[in-house]
């Protein structure tokens, strides 16, 4: 690692510890040459795969794209940020323990619907609403009745699971 002060080759790691909830490494740094101390972050690089569309183009896999999505189904929402970041990370590790190297937009967004559906029921109709193209007022009552089959998000995160939590 280079000195970001001197630009000197030569640096030694004065103590590690793990961060970001154990997917990054902090390393404290000194300069042997100007004996300046800095601060790094090591992380694993993992490319996530291509996104096929429904018409066949791929293109490179944009979080961002992602959480400006769910962002969006969640406007004016009472949902907490940390449990949107949360959705979101579990929807990016499921991505990449899929191993593939390509991966169909209608399961990307499968995943983004179960998210959302778990986070706020609005936000699921809303996404649900643009992402299956609903054509008409009986595709939002079919889709709604489904929800009223189900526990609310409330009554999900209230009970006690019998099994070991599995959100992948």
């Amino acid at each position: 690692m280079h000195c970001p002060f001197c630009g000197a080759e030569d640096t030694k790691v004065i103590d590690s510890r793990l961060a970001g909830e154990g997917s990054m490494v902090r390393r404290r740094r000194e300069c042997l040459t100007c004996s300046e101390r800095f601060t790094t972050f090591e992380t694993a690089e993992l490319v996530m795969p291509r996104v096929v569309k429904n018409d066949g183009r791929r293109e490179p896999f944009d979080e961002e794209k992602l959480r400006s999505g769910v962002w969006r189904a969640l406007e004016k929402r009472p949902v907490n940020t940390e449990e949107v970041e949360s959705a979101i990370s579990q929807i990016l590790k499921r991505i990449r323990a899929t191993g593939e190297r390509e991966i169909q937009s209608r399961k990307l967004g499968e995943w983004v619907m179960l998210a959302l559906r778990d986070l706020d029921q609005v936000a699921y109709v809303r996404f649900a609403s643009v992402y299956r193209s609903f054509q008409d007022v009986s595709a939002f009552e079919e889709e709604i009745e489904r929800l009223r089959q189900e526990p609310s998000p409330e009554e999900k995160r209230n009970q006690q699971s019998l099994l070991p939590d599995d959100n992948i």
